[in-house]
């Protein structure tokens, strides 16, 4: 028995640096590479899909982009099919198994048809809807591995791997495009995502002999149903008021970043694209470096300490206070911090703390309204946000300084649902907490 396993000073180091407890390690150094690979695998082909964009100008993209939705909507419902007529303990292999022969199917494409012009927009519709579905479904089987308490402490350091996972895929894209190109990665990301199916039997059996999460849901040789319904997650989002929270929370997100991205392209087009391109590649390594951090030595700290409130919270408010820094001082150095700060605490915190939301949920509800909110909710709200920016600036002639006051009234809205959320969570998981230490008893 290793000196981790048996408790000794680097478990306790381990243990103090990160909350993870020593039968914790195993399982969640397996999340953490299990996310990393699915994670790299689409960071490889991200490039690649934007490359692909550019040939086809602003009216080309933006059909492309309403076909996308149109497939999304598509994919969800296929989704909930699946998981009615899938075994459970198959559904998530299966997922990536599939996606990694799509991959397969795209690389066949791509070498035999003469015209790729339609070829490359299906590649782009297809990876984007991967791209919705990869994190998703990954979650929702973090949920159902790892308990409400274990989440409190693990989710924040097993997402850390999608933030090296983000920058490992550009390197290889940059590194071996000339060498193997488009097609050449299209096999790559996979077989990475048939290496990362390899995880899911493994960490269903550390579920049950470390974690020790066994309960009516871990018999894993019966068939376990999630509901009959394939449509059912559009029918139990809108009759829970707590999934419509999370939509509120979602989409007042996106609209948040929307509004943002949308000025800080404004602020940086008088550069020229070489210099562009530097500053985004530097605030893209501090970005990461600093999410893999706070992920992994503050998310949980803030979650556990703070409580689920503050967690949610703390993003709406120090984006308002970073967009009137941007209206008093709109300057690169400003920018580049503002958009540092933003998405670190994105990624860092909001994402897993949004994530932990889920713990508290059915498996019906985690496994098929997840997706809708995840996939329908998120991709709608970019498209509705796009447009309605677009209203305020172009039409109604908003500035820098009206778009802040709309901006900040949206993350008013945004922390009072963030806080509505954390008390429905601390609720629900105290009354679970409550319920297993009589269990205990």
């Amino acid at each position: 028995m290793n000196e981790v396993s048996r408790g000794g000073p680097l478990s306790r180091a381990i243990t103090a640096a990160t909350k993870i407890q020593s039968n914790e390690l195993t399982a969640t150094l397996l999340s953490f590479l299990f996310v990393f690979v699915l994670m790299t695998s689409y960071s490889i082909l991200k490039p690649v899909r934007d490359a692909l964009a550019a040939d086809w100008g602003n009216v080309g993209l933006s059909l492309t982009w309403t076909a996308n939705f149109g497939f999304s909507l598509a994919a969800v419902s296929a989704y909930g099919a699946a998981l009615t007529y899938v075994r459970f303990r198959s559904i998530v292999p299966a997922f990536y198994v599939f996606f990694a022969l799509t991959f397969l199917v795209l690389f066949l494409f791509r070498t035999q048809v003469p015209d790729p012009t339609l070829v490359n927009k299906g590649f782009y519709i297809w990876v984007s809807v991967f791209s919705l579905f990869n994190l998703s479904v990954f979650w929702s089987f973090m949920t159902d591995i790892f308990n409400t308490e274990q989440a409190r402490r693990l989710f924040g350091a097993i997402a850390a791997g999608t933030t090296v996972g983000a920058i490992v895929g550009p390197i290889i894209t940059a590194t071996l495009f000339d060498d193997v190109g488009a097609n050449g990665l299209l096999l790559l990301s996979a077989l990475m995502l048939l290496v990362s199916a390899l995880a899911v039997p493994l960490l269903r059996r550390l579920k049950v002999t470390q974690l020790r999460n066994k309960n009516e849901t871990s018999d894993l040789s019966a068939r376990q149903a999630v509901g009959t319904n394939p449509f059912a997650g559009f029918s139990i989002l809108l009759g829970d008021r707590y999934l419509l929270g999370i939509c509120g929370f979602i989409l007042l997100y996106v609209t948040i970043n929307t509004f943002v991205y949308f000025e800080l392209q404004d602020l940086t087009r008088e550069y020229s694209l070489e210099f562009r391109a530097r500053i985004w590649s530097w605030i893209e390594i501090a970005t990461n470096v600093l999410t893999v951090i706070t992920a992994a030595l503050v998310t949980s700290r803030i979650v556990s300490r703070l409580g689920m409130k503050t967690a949610l919270a703390l993003m709406p408010i120090l984006v308002a206070v970073g967009v009137l820094a941007l209206v008093a001082a709109p300057v690169l150095l400003v920018l580049a911090i503002f958009q540092i700060g933003r998405r670190v605490g994105n990624y860092a915190i909001t994402r897993p703390s949004r994530e932990m939301l889920f713990t508290t949920l059915n498996r019906e509800a985690r496994f098929k309204a997840k997706p809708v909110i995840d996939v329908v909710v998120y991709r709608g709200g970019d498209v509705l946000t796009a447009w309605l920016f677009t209203l305020l600036a172009d039409r109604v002639g908003l500035g820098l300084g009206g778009i802040a006051i709309v901006i900040c009234g949206i993350a008013a809205a945004w922390a009072f649902i963030a806080v509505w959320l954390g008390r429905n969570f601390d609720r629900a998981s105290g009354a679970e907490k409550e319920f297993l230490n009589m269990r205990n008893d």
